[in-house]
């Protein structure tokens, strides 16, 4: 591995020559996990140095030379660190951009069909993406007092609190009814115009000065209220400038941030193209205040709160009349929202459901897409004790924890799910469990914004019903991953393979093995009766230490033709004896058999490679051609079944090797031994034309 120089400066130089230097960032931000590199030359960057890093997770390349670094909790760190480099001062400048640029850049900006549509949701995202940290920290605190109020310390609902009790609901409502606020600065951010302008105008009508028109018995002139006698709700307008104004509490609400900000840029940047340069510091923001509060205040903040509160009766609606389909819809749908950044759109509506019908009911069933997460990073993280590894371990430890105690999905997305394809469908069965169970259970309801955390637990109702639901979803999708493995078999013995030879590298440093030349090699296995005793070795020898002694596993050519050392094969993992010494062999026909007595612990579904393990642990792997597995099983006839035993020259497939060779793909068969770190002695016999059965590898244990 490439470890970059101890502590974060290290790791933050190493990052900056990993995506091209300083002079190639155009710009560089963050969110809960990730580095989001904006660069003038994606092709500059060196991606394989960059997950070979110390503290990078995974990186994830997207177009328009934009480029994802996963870091994990300590993005914030890394980020800061990086900003502040000496290096950094010459980055940020824009390149000139050629024509051929220009059009690369808006054909890169159409992801998907619809570039509008893509810029809608990156809008919504954005918006919302830097508050992640503060709406953690509310809902931690959210989660603390419920818990207290579980034991009876205090009564969180309750009317009459203590002043203490008001001061801690102060410390997480300042998140959530100031959103509106935090919202208009990020959103006019994301718009390129002043923020602090966004920010102001959705200030204004959050003062004490307008919320207190709410209030019937304030005695200011020109206020009316009434109460609808059919809903119980009370009605407020004022009669400003000689016009009515509908009066709402804007406290989090987050749809009337949104839209004010998206009519504010326009006005914002017509009025820049008004004013010379010189006076736009004053005029601009002066101009956008005058015409943009009256209008939220008149026209957007009545229409948003309208359209916020129409959806959440919508979902509401769907939620009350068939709250089975609602519950496994959302579980189902998040796992390819959040990867995508979309999902912060549905954390609005949460926040609109609170804000408006006093209660969410999307947070329960999303409980389960999760939990369901959190559990397959648990099962990848018994696999890597299972299979003793340490990278992978650290990483599902600390994605683990991440997700258990701060809701946090990316961790366990970006370090491990989206990088190994097994691991989805499984965790998506545990998605489809958990939903169902809050279906069938009438729902999950929470009177308060928290990310679905084991601390976030108790805000839930019924609370017995969500704990069901989601250890239902966190065990399936466990239990699932550990059973069927997030690798492959190809990926799990090659993985098995680098372990074997990592750990008998460092036995033998820490013991201090006698060197080769000490060595005699005892070979054992002999051929065959009848057949000849070829040894030509061609590859290099596992030596037993001098003067053993003992009996061997032979192992026979699978396919006939003509037999060649590892050296010759076009395939740098075979070649390097990541997978084990053996042999390849130029098949003379397509029939495949055992090379070995012995139980077939891996048959590719694709029908190109098999695994084998002798009744004296030897493990041996048969791969039919170089990226066959390409073919998906076209040309390949599997006779046998994983779990089977078989002996020595049963037919295991028959292959069309003509199939083979116009998916222009080698014919080459391979045979290795998995396990050669494990063993005394693995001597492959090459230069040879033999038949199938005839023993090319002696194996000495």
């Amino acid at each position: 591995m490439n470890t970059p120089e101890p502590g974060l400066d290290g790791l933050a130089e190493a990052i900056l020559r990993g995506v091209g230097g300083p002079e190639n960032i155009e710009s560089l931000t963050h969110c809960a996990t990730r580095l989001r590199f904006q660069l003038h030359d994606g092709s500059k960057v060196d991606q394989t140095a960059l997950d070979a890093l110390d503290g990078v997770m995974g990186t994830v390349p997207q177009s328009g030379d934009r480029f994802q670094i996963v870091i994990g909790g300590a993005v914030a760190n890394v980020h800061s660190t990086i900003v502040n480099l000496p290096s950094m001062s010459r980055s940020g400048a824009a390149r000139p951009q050629s024509d051929a640029d220009v059009k690369a850049a808006v054909r890169a900006k159409g992801r998907g069909r619809f570039a509008w549509l893509d810029n809608f949701f990156e809008y919504l995202s954005d918006s919302f993406r830097p508050l992640l940290g503060v709406l953690l920290g509310a809902s931690l605190i959210i989660a603390i007092a419920s818990v207290l109020d579980a034991l009876g310390v205090v009564d969180f609902r309750a009317e009459d609190k203590s002043a203490t009790w008001v001061f801690v609901d102060a410390m997480w409502r300042s998140v959530l009814y100031f959103l509106p606020i935090m919202v208009a600065y990020n959103a006019a951010k994301k718009l390129k115009i002043d923020p602090w302008v966004g920010a102001t105008v959705m200030a204004a009508v959050m003062t004490p000065n307008f919320t207190g028109m709410l209030n019937p018995d304030s005695g200011i002139p020109g206020v009316t209220c009434t109460t609808n006698s059919t809903l119980g709700t009370q009605q407020c307008v004022a009669e400003v400038f000689g016009l009515p104004l509908q009066l709402n509490d804007y406290g989090g609400q987050v749809f009337v941030p949104l839209l004010m900000v998206a009519l504010l840029a326009l006005v914002y940047k017509g009025l820049r193209r008004v004013f010379p340069e010189n006076i736009q510091l004053v005029f601009v923001p002066f101009f956008s205040m005058l015409i943009m509060i009256p209008v939220t205040a008149f026209l957007i903040g009545p229409l948003g709160v309208w359209a916020g509160s129409g959806i959440g009766e919508g979902l509401a609606w769907l939620n009350d009349n068939a709250p089975i389909v609602f519950a496994i819809f959302i579980p189902l749908l998040y796992p390819f929202l959040v990867p995508l950044g979309l999902h912060w759109p549905l954390n609005a509506l949460m926040l609109q459901n609170i804000n408006t019908i006093g209660y969410d009911f999307i947070q329960g069933p999303m409980g389960a897409w999760n939990f369901a997460c959190f559990g397959a990073t648990a099962g990848v993280l018994l696999l890597s004790i299972r299979h003793r590894e340490p990278l992978m371990r650290q990483t599902a430890t600390g994605a683990l924890a991440a997700g258990l105690l701060g809701g946090i999905s990316e961790p366990s997305l970006y370090g491990i799910h989206l990088r190994f394809k097994r691991i989805y469908p499984r965790m998506l069965v545990g998605c489809l469990v958990g939903g169902v169970i809050v279906g069938v259970l009438g729902g999950v309801d929470t009177e308060a914004f928290a990310f679905t955390s084991v601390l976030t637990i108790p805000v839930f109702s019924p609370v017995g019903v969500y704990l069901i639901a989601i250890t239902a979803a966190f065990v399936t999708a466990m239990v699932l991953v550990y059973v069927s493995d997030y690798r492959t078999p190809e990926e799990r013995a090659q993985a098995n393979a680098e372990r074997d030879a990592a750990e008998a590298a460092a036995t033998e440093t820490r013991t201090g093995t006698a060197a080769a030349d000490d060595r005699e090699l005892v070979t054992v296995g002999a051929a065959a009766a009848g057949a000849p005793a070829t040894t030509t070795a061609t590859a290099p020898v596992v030596a037993a230490p001098a003067g053993t002694t003992g009996t061997g596993t032979g192992l026979s050519a699978p396919v006939a033709g003509r037999v060649i050392g590892l050296d010759q094969v076009e395939d740098p993992v075979f070649a390097s004896r990541a997978l084990g010494e053996g042999v390849g062999i130029e098949p003379a026909d397509g029939r495949v058999v055992a090379p070995v007595d012995g139980e077939l612990i891996t048959v590719a579904d694709t029908g190109h490679a098999f695994g084998i393990r002798t009744a004296d642990g030897v493990e041996v792997l048969i791969h039919i051609g170089i990226d066959t597995v390409q073919m998906r099983g076209e040309g390949f006839d599997v006779h046998v079944t994983p779990g089977q035993h078989v002996s020595t020259g049963d037919l295991l497939a028959e292959v069309d090797l003509g199939a083979v060779r116009v998916a222009n793909h080698p014919t080459v068969t391979l045979m290795t031994v998995l396990n050669t770190a494990d063993l005394t002695a693995v001597e492959p016999h090459t230069g040879q034309d033999v038949t199938a059965g005839t023993p090319v590898v002696t194996v000495r244990r």
